[in-house]
C-alpha cells in the first residue's frame, strides 16, 4: 500500500516541462537506497505557464517513519503550491505540519518562484540550507540570505524572501543537508565545498551537474540527499 501511494505521490514531484531557454534537473537519492525518503520535492506552473513554482522539503529523521511522513506532507504540500499567492505558501505548509502533532514532525523547505518570462525570482526559506545563485556576469556562485524557521515548530513565522534574476547562463541550485552536513564538520564548510564543486562544473556546462554535484559532494549515502539545479541557456 505504501509502495503505491509513493508512486501516486511522486507525479505531485515531477517537474513540469519549461519554455524554450530553460532547462532543469533533480536528482533525488534516499539513505542507503531505502524505497522511502524524507526528502520530497512539489513543482507546479502558474500564471498562463510563466511562474514556476517548486519547495524542496526534509522531513526530520530517516528510514521508514519519516518517509511515511514524507509521503503524507508532499500529497498536502503538491495540493497547496500553486493554489495560493507564493508568499502563503510556507505559512500554510507550517499551519498544516502544526495540526499533525506529531510527536517527531518538523521539516525545513526552500521555496521558490521564477517568472519564466523574465528570470525574476524570489526565494523563501524554512530552516533550510540556503539556495545558491549563479551569476554568469560575475561567474561566481553566492548563497541566498532568505530567513524563517522549521515547519511545525512555531506557531507563526515571517518568511522573508531573498530576490533576484536569473539571465541567460545563471542558475539556480536548491539541495537538502545530506549534501552538506557530516560529523565534525561546520555547515559552512560543506556549502563552501558544493559552491566550489557547482564552479567546477560551469565550464563544461550544466548538464548532467545535478548527478555530478551529488556524487562529488554528499559526504554519506547514510542520509537522503537530493539536489535541483535550474538555469536559463545564454
Amino acid at each position: 500500500m505504501l509502495v503505491d501511494l509513493r508512486d501516486r505521490l511522486t507525479a505531485h514531484g515531477s517537474l513540469p516541462p519549461l519554455p524554450a531557454g530553460w532547462e532543469v534537473e533533480m536528482v533525488h537519492r534516499s539513505a542507503g537506497a531505502s524505497q522511502f525518503s524524507g526528502d520530497f520535492l512539489v513543482a507546479a506552473r502558474s500564471a498562463g505557464g510563466l511562474m514556476l513554482e517548486v519547495a524542496l522539503v526534509d522531513v526530520s529523521g530517516k528510514g521508514h517513519s519519516a518517509g511515511t511522513r514524507a509521503l503524507l506532507l508532499s500529497g498536502a504540500f503538491g495540493g497547496l503550491l500553486g493554489s495560493l499567492p507564493p508568499a502563503e505558501f510556507l505559512p500554510a505548509a507550517n499551519a498544516y505540519l502544526l495540526r499533525q502533532s506529531w510527536q517527531e514532525g518538523f521539516a525545513t523547505a526552500v521555496h521558490a518562484v521564477v517568472d519564466l518570462s523574465v528570470g525574476t525570482f524570489e526565494v523563501r526559506s524554512a530552516g533550510h540550507p540556503p539556495a545558491i545563485h549563479y551569476q554568469s556576469g560575475s561567474g561566481r556562485w553566492t548563497s541566498l540570505q532568505a530567513s524563517g524557521g522549521l515547519l511545525g515548530v512555531f506557531e507563526k513565522d515571517v518568511y522573508e524572501p531573498a530576490t533576484g534574476r536569473l539571465r541567460p547562463g545563471d542558475a539556480l541550485m536548491l539541495y537538502t543537508d545530506g549534501l552538506v552536513e557530516a560529523p565534525r564538520r561546520d555547515l559552512a564548510d560543506g556549502i563552501d565545498k558544493l559552491q566550489g564543486e557547482a564552479e567546477r562544473l560551469v565550464t563544461k556546462g550544466f548538464r548532467d551537474g545535478a548527478p555530478k554535484l551529488i556524487d562529488s559532494v554528499a559526504s554519506s549515502e547514510e542520509d537522503d540527499r537530493a539536489l535541483l539545479l535550474l538555469w536559463r541557456t545564454p
